[in-house]
């Protein structure tokens, strides 16, 4: 019997060197076929690492001890409660780690150095002609409720994330990347990119969901099933080794040992009985209960907290650089608000923020201060070849917003233009520590040039829909986590206003040609060239201010072994080979 291939137009193909689309043009639609590339049948094949071969740099990298005893339950603390249970519409932390333990992807990512490694795939080629990716997953991989895990699963996830009425944040990142698929027997799926890919395993964002479960829900109504809510556990289904029992929303939310888990080459089977991610009000009462011993460990400990948990017997305390970088959106948009049009409006807000003082007094030196975009464990990390550092200026700053025509007529203190006060809202997770002492020092630091910011603080998820949904801000205050490959496109090309992380609107022409055309490139130094010049592209524009590129500290009670912190993946990924020794 003939299988079907479908073969798929591309919705954000902005800017291709490759083929050509003009970004003056915006979006273009166009046929994207193995055919299409002129540099077809010009590559050498590839083979990904094995599952074996995995297995053995992990535990290189990461000595397991023996479990001197199995059971009882790892208390998880977090400031923040979950949004989802439906691991296709999660975009946060700590929503991605929880369901990481429950869900599986096609790939997974190795906590050794952030590369793809197998996940429900085995392994996978890539044809010689640089596009065709054919995947062979694990016959063994089952559902928690012991349906037989198949190609069908795949195909079906695949389709969600394509669909933009499911609601993922990654949809226009796949569908950018992917050309056609097909499934080619049960146990094997082929994937066409839509031309030779440097990136493409990191693009192809697919976590892969249950088809009997999710089949005949309609895509627009996932994030509202029981089994997104989580208020029917029977539908939350998913091939990890841990299974869901609840969610409490607010409190807490739990999950238990899968106990027929099919991957026994990685060592993944969990030890423990249970894990528990307890929520807590805010980080005050959350130290507490890492001190009392009444959670087992805290994953990102308040850079404040740090040195008074290290001198702690009871508590290991693991400090570890990371892909974050703390900053704020301005919102592009000139139906939204037309403050921060003006490139010296935000540079001079920029300028006067005392960055090494921000790192040096809230983050209490960890961290570095931001040049350029790519953060520190970046592949593309260069900060010595980014022009122009924006040192802390008050003077600077002061002198750009009298040239773009910002000017104090009334003597209040509050710069005007037309009549109009330089007057915003700064929305911000609340509860969180270091916003708490961020906010009020920006406000500070703002008002000193003559600007008017009001704190805004919300709960999370009402900041995610200011932000994602409604575009319903000024500014914005959070923090973002890349992953190993150095591509920034999910948050600066122009495509990724809706369906990425682009929510501040901000469109370059000549990013998006660099950062689509550094999608073809597969020298690897030549393409880390191109990401470094649309680097330094964003940070002459100004789109977002980042101030801090991040290091993280995770503190966890003595008792917790096999716990190992790193930001090439989850903090929480070693889990499943952790316990409690007595």
């Amino acid at each position: 019997m003939a299988q079907t291939v479908i073969t798929r137009v591309t919705l954000a193909a902005l800017a291709s060197a490759t083929i050509g689309i003009s970004a003056v043009a915006g979006i273009a639609a166009q046929e994207a076929t193995p055919a299409a590339s002129p540099m077809a049948a010009t590559f050498e094949p590839v083979t990904s690492i094995t599952r074996e071969e995995y297995a053995q740099q992990l535990y290189a990298a990461f000595p397991m001890q023996e479990p001197e005893a199995e059971g009882g339950q790892i208390l998880w603390g977090e400031i923040s409660d979950i949004s989802t249970v439906n691991v296709m519409l999660g975009a946060d932390q700590p929503t991605n780690p929880f369901n990481s333990l429950i869900f599986e992807a096609l790939t997974s990512t190795s906590p050794v150095d952030g590369q793809p490694v197998p996940g429900l795939a085995d392994s996978w080629d890539r044809a010689a002609d640089g596009v065709t990716y054919t995947f062979y997953l694990n016959e063994d991989a089952a559902w928690h409720d012991g349906t037989d895990f198949t190609a069908d699963d795949v195909i079906f996830s695949l389709e969600a994330q394509l669909n933009p009425e499911t609601g993922s944040q990654y949809t226009s990142t796949v569908d950018a990347a992917v050309a056609s698929y097909r499934k080619v027997d049960d146990n094997t799926v082929e994937i066409v990119s839509d031309g030779p890919r440097a990136a493409f395993l990191f693009d192809l964002i697919l976590p892969v969901v249950a088809k009997h479960i999710w089949e005949d829900v309609p895509a627009s109504e996932w994030a509202t099933d029981p089994g997104s809510t989580g208020q029917d556990p029977s539908r939350v289904v998913g091939t990890g080794p841990f299974k869901f029992v609840e969610w409490v929303q607010g409190d807490h939310a739990t999950i238990e040992r899968n106990p027929d888990y099919w991957d026994t080459v990685s060592g993944r089977e969990p030890v423990v009985d249970r894990v528990t991610l307890q929520v807590f009000p805010d980080d005050t009462t959350l130290i507490q209960a890492v001190r009392t011993g009444q959670v087992d460990f805290y994953a990102d400990v308040p850079p404040a907290e740090v040195a008074g948990l290290q001198s702690d017997p009871a508590l290991n305390v693991q400090t570890f650089p990371t892909f974050d970088f703390g900053f704020y959106y301005m919102n592009l948009d000139p139906e939204k608000t037309e403050l921060f049009q003006d490139k010296r409006v935000r540079e001079a807000l920029f300028r006067s923020l005392d960055r090494d003082a921000i790192i040096g007094s809230i983050f209490q030196g960890l961290g570095e201060v931001a040049v350029g975009t790519q953060s520190l464990l970046s592949t593309a990390y260069a900060p010595d070849r980014i022009e122009n550092a924006y040192e802390y200026d008050l003077e600077a700053a002061r002198a750009l917003l009298d040239e773009a025509g910002w000017v104090d007529g009334d003597g209040d203190g509050i710069r005007e233009m037309d009549g109009q006060p330089f007057s915003f809202g700064m929305t911000y997770t609340e509860g969180v520590g270091t916003y708490e002492q961020l906010v009020p020092y920006m406000q500070q630091q703002f008002r000193e040039i003559g600007v008017d910011m009001q704190p805004n603080p919300v709960p999370f998820p009402t900041l995610l829909d200011a932000i994602n949904e409604t575009h319903d801000f000024d500014m914005a205050l959070l923090g973002f986590s890349w992953v190993a490959d150095p591509d920034q496109k999910a948050m600066f090309a122009c495509d990724q206003y809706e369906g990425g992380f682009n929510a501040g609107r901000y469109c370059n022409p000549a990013y998006d040609e660099l950062a689509y055309g550094a999608d073809r490139e597969l020298d690897p130094e030549r393409r880390l060239e191109m990401l470094i010049e649309a680097s330094q592209i964003v940070w002459d524009d100004l789109p977002i201010g980042i101030y801090r590129f991040g290091e993280d500290t995770a503190a966890s009670t003595t008792r917790l072994a096999n716990f190992y912190p790193v930001d090439y993946t989850y903090a929480i990924w070693s889990l499943p080979w952790a316990f409690l020794s007595n």
